[in-house]
């Protein structure tokens, strides 16, 4: 899975704070821009920056279990059953921001210390199998790359792109 190879802890800490970076000030939208959406039936922007702090807490969880305790079986989790359980509908936007930004301090913090030295530590995930540590801090960055690239896409001509109404 790591597509990463020969990367190195300074690397995967500068893009960790960069995609950051980059998230934070989406959470700062207003009402209107959190409720477009990149494509019909999908996600909104409030959403998708709901979801980025639950994966953070999750991928972190993970990192530090297999820090203290490796190869052992880590569960996926089910991102619609979180969605609406949780009711991302009502969630404070705000709440979500801070959890994010705490865990992405934790998540960059370990990267800085474990990414090289650690890295080939294993567990094993529930779907896709034996993975590395190093697999995981790539999962985070990967990840929120992907919905960044999505919440851009949503808030492209956002005068006359959709809502989550239309």
């Amino acid at each position: 899975m790591n597509a990463d190879i020969g990367r190195t802890e300074m690397e995967i800490v500068t893009q960790l704070k960069a995609t950051r970076n980059q998230t934070l000030k989406y959470f700062d939208l207003d009402d209107k821009h959190l409720d477009r959406v990149y494509g019909p039936g999908k996600w909104t922007v409030r959403f998708l920056l709901h979801h980025l702090a639950d994966a953070e807490t999750i991928l972190f969880d993970r990192i530090r279990r297999v820090l203290s305790e490796p190869r052992q079986v880590l569960w996926a989790f089910d991102q619609e059953a979180w969605a609406n359980s949780l009711d991302y509908s009502r969630m404070p936007i705000d709440l979500s921001r801070r959890i994010y930004d705490a865990v992405r301090g934790g998540i960059i913090y370990q990267a800085g210390l474990h990414y090289e030295t650690e890295g080939g530590r294993e567990f094993v995930h529930s779907i896709t199998g034996i993975r590395t540590l190093k697999d995981e801090f790539d999962k985070v960055a990967a990840h929120n790359e992907h919905h960044l690239r999505q919440i851009e896409l949503a808030l492209k001509g956002s005068e006359a792109g959709p809502t989550a109404e239309t």
